[in-house]
């Protein structure tokens, strides 16, 4: 076999974790929203206000920061990407590092191979995430130029326009949100070209780290109302 029972059962905790993350974000701990979800409240919120603009400068400018944000995750992920791939032509180079180094590592082709191939699939993900959520930005960009002007007679529309805009910007954070993600859990991943007792432990310690952030940070106590701050 190629992966070992430790190799097995550090990758399955490291899906585990990813998933497991993912669910307590989307649905929160107890009572206590994430900081995710949070802010989805916020971006509702901001077009709602929007629509009661009639000058939208300020939304503009602040889709296009939004939009240059996930662009740049777009490149980086690219990057990313062709760094890992170049770590596979030089597989040769890295085992004779690997094999030299006084760590008790094991260099072994087959599974060095495979471990390269797990972050490429990994920043891949990223990659087509922070893509669609720079898609998503453009099309919430739309959305808010063809919302109807405040003066408008027409009040359902323009209150449907601002639901259609709300839940645009939310899926284009959410995406963008789990490529962020998805690189986070990529520096966990490189645990395991250390072994995988390394690649559990470096999987806990970013998880905990995100999860702190998500829901103990000083940004999660900025959104609470002042009464529960």
């Amino acid at each position: 076999m190629v992966l070992s029972l430790p190799d097995v059962v550090a990758l399955g905790f490291f899906l585990v974790a990813w998933v497991s993350y993912n669910m307590a974000v989307r649905v929160g701990l107890g009572r206590r929203p994430g900081l995710n979800h949070s802010m989805d409240e916020f971006r509702t919120r901001w077009m709602e206000e929007m629509s009661r603009r009639d000058v939208r400068m300020v939304d503009s400018s602040i889709m296009a920061s939004l939009q240059n944000g996930a662009a740049f995750f777009t490149s980086t992920s690219l990057i990313a990407i062709g760094g890992t791939a170049t770590m596979l032509r030089a597989t040769d180079d890295m085992l004779k590092i690997f094999s030299e180094a006084s760590m008790g590592l094991v260099a072994d082709r087959v599974l060095w191979e495979l471990k390269i191939v797990g972050l490429l699939i990994i920043f891949g993900y990223a990659f087509f995430k922070f893509a669609w959520a720079y898609r998503l930005f453009n099309f919430t960009a739309i959305l808010i130029g063809a919302t109807p002007a405040r003066s408008d007679p027409d009040e359902a529309a323009r209150t449907a326009m601002v639901r259609r805009a709300a839940r645009m910007n939310i899926a284009a954070g959410s995406h963008f949100t789990r490529g962020q993600r998805a690189l986070f859990f990529a520096l966990a991943y490189f645990g395991w070209f250390l072994g995988p007792y390394a690649f559990m432990a470096t999987t806990l310690a970013v998880m905990a780290v995100m999860a702190a952030r998500q829901f103990r940070s000083d940004a999660r106590r900025a959104l609470e109302d002042d009464a529960s701050a």
